[in-house]
């Protein structure tokens, strides 16, 4: 054990791993899931696309952002000490091993084992003659009617190039210069495109051949540019600042506000340019130089780029190659009740999606739609998807004895467009929209049900962890809890007319809610399992998160690692904290999981044994979601629940499958089974034991 004296500061920058090269190595583990053969193979495809999109996202979000600070030349330190330029510089070498990796799993894993499968993409110059003739006759036919090709001359200046659009730059000989022109290739075509079938494999199935759209369109330039001599032609991809700040306090219509911002998300500052790495050097600093890029914002890439459109593949008409359907349990104490608020009646229900079917969400509050003694409906929305059951039952509740009040986040990037969609059909519909508090994003998932039951009124409650997404909850680990116990009940109410009147509620019963008492209620806890280890007696704390940035959080779990806390940390994506760091952090242990669901759940566990308290919410330890989110996290009360999710964080703790480990050096390493052992797939038992 290190000397006390010799201990470094809490605060030294040398304990904190950087936030953006965190994220990367999240990403990195994501691709690793597109080698593992675990993974069936047309699901290892997804994974590659699911990177890409990832990355994509950085870009969009947190490369932006650092640009920005550059270019601001405002100091804004973080707890690791990296300037602005030194993370993109840092950002730029990654990104690199990460194309060089990925060109690897394709190239030498995925493609081989595909022919292996009769699934073929096949370059345009290895098609035959007659399927050459064919595809010519269907971009005639499909294609050329629907591109614009733009020329960029003094006459025509460098056109806009629309975030993540796929692009040909053509290079056309006109006399005795070259000129350039731009194509863009529409999204309303398949980026691959079926060839007719192929031979039959020795399993009877015919080949599936494809070719990638952008080659038969460079193949046909000519139809484009008749009598001009095609010189070459080369992909890029332009990725751009997709962020925004609404000025919440100046806007008179929020709604109108956010609708602006997301057109021009397609037009926001150019953040990187990826091109195949076939284009010349003189090209890309030209293309570079119309984009406002510098050369660390250039990245050549092997064919194909725009690798988010493998997502395509894995619609395929081949259910041998992806994971078989789930079929979701309903507990007993759902199936054998009348109703469900009649099950909720007899004792609190927790649920852990997929596991659990989310369909008894759905009938929760189809049930209150379609019921005449319930009075109020509340419910906070986040993130809903598109044709979503839920948002349906709300439009049909509304009657004039039913109040019904959704808080619709607006914010929730990437999803601005269908909420306001979503927002506009419920007030249509008469339900009250409200989008919450100036400077705040609700996050929180909560929905309340008032029903009059003889002489009185019960309230019922659901908490979760997770959106209110019936397709995300088939793929998202996440929790639901079900109660109509009145402290929680009235914290609901509570909560619900902080976020639509003008409460300032800030205690609450049984809830801890951010941006009030989320914090202080996280910090007490921590410090009090410090106090216990410091008098000698058991103490351990047990963390499940997407994410772990939080400056003060991280120096509590510091704290209470010197004093003997037993931490346990299993972190899905961003860790800042160094685990193992002699004197510091040698008693905490983190993990990520990363399988064929993504762990979303968010559990806060403290104490052993029958003292422990477990709180389960929609908060990750992050500034933002303590700070500036509203965010709900709630206790289980019932001894059983607590023991269930207590085993369920013993078995992933085990898990040796789908989990990594992080050292103080900030690298995940893959764990393994002991000798002789078979994996431990925490993922595959929930599977076939249940939750």
């Amino acid at each position: 054990m290190t000397d006390v004296a010799h201990r470094p500061s809490l605060s030294d920058p040398s304990l904190y791993i950087n936030r953006e090269l965190s994220w990367l190595g999240f990403n990195d583990r994501v691709l690793a899931q597109a080698r593992d053969e675990r993974h069936p193979l047309l699901e290892r495809v997804r994974f590659v696309a699911i990177s890409e999109t990832n990355l994509d996202e950085f870009f969009m979000i947190r490369v932006a952002g650092l640009q920005q600070q550059v270019a601001s030349e405002l100091p804004n330190p973080i707890p690791d000490g990296m300037t602005p330029e030194e993370q993109l510089l840092s950002i730029r070498e990654h990104t690199e091993g990460f194309f060089e990796e990925r060109r690897g799993i394709l190239n030498k894993e995925i493609m081989p084992a595909l022919e292996e499968e009769g699934i073929k993409l096949v370059s345009h110059s290895k098609v035959r003659a007659a399927e050459r003739r064919e595809l010519r006759e269907r971009f005639v036919r499909d294609i050329l009617p629907i591109l614009t090709p733009l020329a960029i001359d003094p006459a025509h200046p460098f056109p806009h190039i629309s975030n993540l659009s796929l692009n040909l730059l053509v290079v056309i000989e006109d006399g005795n210069r070259k000129v350039m022109a731009r194509i863009k290739v529409p999204t309303t075509i398949d980026r691959f495109m079926r060839l007719p079938e192929g031979d039959r494999g020795p399993d009877g199935r015919a080949e599936m051949r494809f070719v990638r759209v952008e080659e038969v369109i460079a193949a046909n330039l000519d139809e484009l540019f008749p009598g001009k001599e095609i010189a070459a032609s080369y992909v890029f991809q332009v990725t751009r600042n997709a962020d925004f700040v609404i000025e919440e306090d100046e806007a008179s219509d929020l709604l109108q506000a956010i609708e602006d911002e997301i057109e021009g998300r397609w037009f926001g500052q150019s953040v990187r340019l990826v091109v195949s790495d076939e284009m010349p050097q003189d090209l890309r600093e030209w293309l570079a130089g119309n984009l406002k890029l510098g050369e660390n914002s250039v990245f050549a890439a092997p064919h194909p780029i725009g690798l988010a459109d493998l997502e395509g593949l894995t619609h395929l008409d081949r259910p041998d190659l992806l994971y078989p359907p789930l079929t979701p349990r309903v507990p007993a104490e759902i199936r054998g009740a009348r109703s469900i608020t009649q099950a909720i009646r007899n004792g609190d229900i927790l649920l852990y999606h997929p596991y659990d079917s989310f369909a008894p969400m759905v009938d929760f509050v189809r049930a209150a739609a379609n019921d005449p003694e319930v009075l109020a409906i509340k419910q906070t929305l986040y993130r809903v998807g598109s044709n979503s059951p839920i948002v349906e039952a709300l439009s049909e509740a509304r009657d004039e004895l039913t109040q019904v009040a959704v808080l619709v986040e607006l914010k929730a990037r990437f999803d601005e467009e269908p909420n306001i969609i979503w927002a506009r059909q419920l007030e249509a519909r008469g339900v009250h929209v409200a989008y919450g508090i100036v400077g705040l994003k609700t996050h929180a998932k909560v929905c309340l049900v008032v029903r009059r039951e003889g002489s009185h009124l019960r309230r019922y409650v659901h908490l979760g962890t997770g959106n209110y997404n019936p397709g995300t909850a088939r793929v998202y680990t996440d929790f639901s809890y079900f109660t109509d116990d009145p402290k929680l009940a009235e914290d609901g109410s509570d909560l619900f007319n902080y976020l639509t009147g003008y409460s300032e509620q800030e205690e609450y019963h049984e809830l801890l809610v951010a941006p009030t008492t989320l914090r202080e209620g996280l910090v007490r806890r921590i410090e009090e399992q410090t106090e216990k280890a410091r008098a000698g007696e058991p103490a351990r704390i047990t963390c499940k998160t997407n994410a772990l940035t939080d400056p003060q959080i991280i120096e509590l779990l510091y704290e209470a690692s010197q004093a003997g806390v037993r931490i346990d940390l299993i972190v899905r994506g961003i860790c800042c904290l160094r685990p193992g760091v002699e004197g510091v952090s040698e008693n905490i242990r983190v993990v990520s999981l990363v399988g064929r669901f993504l762990e979303h759940a968010r559990i806060f566990a403290f104490a052993d044994g029958e003292d422990e308290e477990i709180f389960l919410g929609s908060a990750d330890l992050m500034q933002r979601n303590l700070d500036r989110r509203v965010e709900t996290t709630f206790p289980l009360r019932e001894q059983h629940h607590r023991e269930k999710v207590r085993r369920l964080l013993d078995l992933q703790l085990a898990d040796t499958a789908n989990a990594w480990e992080l050292g103080p050096d900030g690298d995940f390493e893959r764990l393994r089974p002991k000798d002789g052992e078979e994996p431990l797939d925490s993922q595959a038992v929930l599977l076939e034991e249940g939750f």
